[in-house]
């Protein structure tokens, strides 16, 4: 597995030379999302090295762009070899900022490392609660499917090999939904497992957790999702406190508010593929917790 080194410097040196780095800051991990790839972050890990010099920035170059619909469990484990090193060489652990579709891989990389040594969690537009809507990006995977229809496709095992039938969560069938669907019911402890206590007290060992979204993001749906709402079965909106998997703390979302390390996010004006390039976003929703 490889890893794209970033600190400052020309995009040139961002793709082709490792950093040399002074350690005053955590290192970061950056993890793209559905269709991305390191080179889409060239403008958020110069942001990072800008306000925070010597920061070592390292943008994960593992299933990028049509790669990313791997299945995701498939992909968790290759993210996992190669975040695990990075972590490794930082004694005083590391921040993940996880955009969109790795906003829940990072989710599962943090339940299912037991030794994972992450200080903050920054999920950036990130469908943590799940998918339900007719977007571009879901109409290039499943041209000939509309949300009403796409269960038919998603909750059986070859639909379960496309990485965005993970998180699809159709209200209207809740019941195929945690039967058939084999990850994010057992990320978010809505299926009961033999790990969940374990995932939970490894999800805990986060500091803080940093949900960024709005409603003008076009992609995620609904957009609460990256703020862990949803639709109940008539699609209203659920928050994220009304939760089933809030109320009884099913992976410790509810402790880690308690604590106070849970802070929301949200700018209006955003459309999905911009979050990463707006410096607004950053200086108000990032900055202060990547030291």
């Amino acid at each position: 597995m490889r890893t794209l080194a970033v600190c400052g410097g020309s995009a040139l040196l961002l793709l082709l030379l490792p950093c040399v780095c002074i350690e005053a800051y955590r290192p970061v991990i950056i993890v793209h999302g559905l269709f991305d790839g390191p080179k889409q972050f060239r403008t958020l890990a110069p942001f990072i090295c800008k306000t925070h010099p010597g920061t070592e920035v390292t943008v994960v170059d593992v299933y990028n762009y049509m790669t990313s619909l791997q299945p995701l469990w498939k992909q968790v484990e290759g993210f996992r070899k190669a975040v695990e090193p990075i972590m490794r060489k930082a004694p005083h652990g590391v921040h993940l900022l996880c955009f969109s579709q790795g906003g829940l891989i990072c989710r599962a990389l943090l339940s299912m490392m037991p030794d994972h040594n992450v200080h903050t969690f920054i999920a950036l537009s990130s469908p943590l609660a799940g998918q339900y809507g007719d977007t571009d990006y879901l109409r290039r995977i499943f041209p000939d499917s509309v949300k009403k229809t796409l269960f038919l496709v998603c909750y059986n095992g070859v639909g379960q090999k496309v990485s965005v039938c993970g998180y699809w969560n159709d209200p209207h069938h809740r019941p195929r939904y945690l039967k058939s669907n084999k990850f994010l019911p057992l990320l978010n402890g809505d299926t009961p497992h033999k790990d969940m206590e374990a995932w939970k007290d490894n999800f805990l060992r986060i500091k803080k957790l940093v949900l960024i979204g709005g409603p003008d993001d076009g992609v995620i749906t609904p957009w609460q999702s990256s703020h862990f709402g949803f639709y109940d079965n008539k699609e209203r909106i659920v928050e994220m406190r009304n939760q089933e998997f809030y109320r009884n703390d099913t992976f410790g979302l509810k402790t880690l508010s308690a604590r106070g390390d849970v802070s929301l996010c949200l700018h209006s004006g955003v459309q999905h593929i911009r979050w990463h390039s707006n410096y607004t976003v950053f200086s108000s929703c990032m900055e202060e917790w990547l030291t």
